[in-house]
């Protein structure tokens, strides 16, 4: 059972919902530490006071928000926890608007809202079903690890879900960024679309979307722990060179992705290229022109007499 990272209530009018926030998501990387590669000894951060120049515990450390160069106001977790906000204990909804009006990058980390006891059991339900019916998300405001945030709170199952959302001016532009402008064809959109056909998936629940990296580093460590040779890598697949031709690139795309996943390689033919938007104007045929045939009556030179 993981455990609760917060404790509060839904806020929904009038309606409360006690609820405890527990992540919704695991972690399952390959995590390593520091050696000294000597004599493999641990390598660890001490944390050390300026002033006394010694080591200190934990319970001796503390916040402080540094206002001058001279002073530090310390802030206790229990002044945190105690911030004059409505938020601080509660996740105050305060819009309902359809998932599609959100930008999926402003939406971070998943957690479960866990209904605080019996008390909480039906106002839970209640909201749930709410939500189910008007296929829309709820918007909410909380205080967390020192600053107020902007939450999603959708359906999962029977389950309410949290998901921390970033402020508009957290998202950068990207207008700098852009490619420049080019014309893409009606035909090459259609190529494209077709390879998207042969690559589409009914949802991720498939061998191929899985963590092939973690996979790897636990059996190299596997190997050099049972002192055997190490996996070799695969050998990459050869790249094609720089893509001239967009049309001949998606065909090919189309039947790597039809094999792949064991279907007929068979592709049928995508659109042909049209020619350029610039067409060079075809030469009209020359009219012909019948010349006029004009009879010329050769002119007669008189023969010179030959004189006796």
């Amino acid at each position: 059972m993981p455990r609760s990272i917060w404790s509060g209530a839904i806020s929904f009018g009038l309606v409360t919902v006690p609820i405890h926030v527990v992540s919704a998501t695991e972690d399952h990387s390959v995590r390593f530490h520091q050696y000294h590669l000597d004599d493999m000894a641990r390598v660890r951060v001490r944390k050390y006071c300026e002033i006394e120049d010694r080591e200190v515990a934990g319970d001796e450390i503390g916040k402080g928000y540094q206002w001058t160069k001279d002073q530090v106001v310390p802030i206790s977790e229990d002044e945190l926890a105690n911030l004059p906000l409505p938020t601080a204990k509660a996740l105050d909804i305060v819009a309902f608007v359809p998932l599609a009006s959100v930008d999926p990058i402003r939406i971070g980390e998943g957690y479960y809202l866990q209904a605080d006891g019996q008390v909480a059991a039906k106002p839970y339900k209640l909201l749930r079903q709410a939500l189910e019916r008007s296929s829309k998300v709820a918007i909410a405001k909380f205080a967390w690890s020192g600053r107020e945030r902007l939450g999603l709170l959708r359906v999962r199952g029977d389950a309410l879900v949290l998901h921390a959302l970033r402020w508009p001016d957290e998202i950068r532009d990207p207008t700098e960024l852009l490619p420049p402008p080019m014309e893409v064809s009606d035909d090459e959109i259609e190529g494209a679309l077709s390879l998207m056909d042969t690559m589409s998936r009914e949802d991720l629940d498939d061998p191929e979307f899985r963590d092939t990296y973690t996979q790897a580093l636990e059996q190299i460590i596997e190997a050099k722990r049972e002192d055997r040779e190490l996996p070799e890598m695969p050998e990459p697949e050869a790249k094609p060179g720089k893509v001239v031709d967009l049309m001949a690139a998606l065909q090919e795309s189309v039947a790597k992705a039809k094999a792949s996943r064991g279907e007929d390689a068979e592709v049928h033919e995508l659109p042909k290229k049209k020619p350029s938007a610039k067409k060079t104007a075809k030469k009209q045929p020359a009219k012909k022109t019948t010349a006029k045939k004009t009879k010329t009556t050769a002119k007669k030179t008189p023969s010179r007499r030959r004189s006796a």
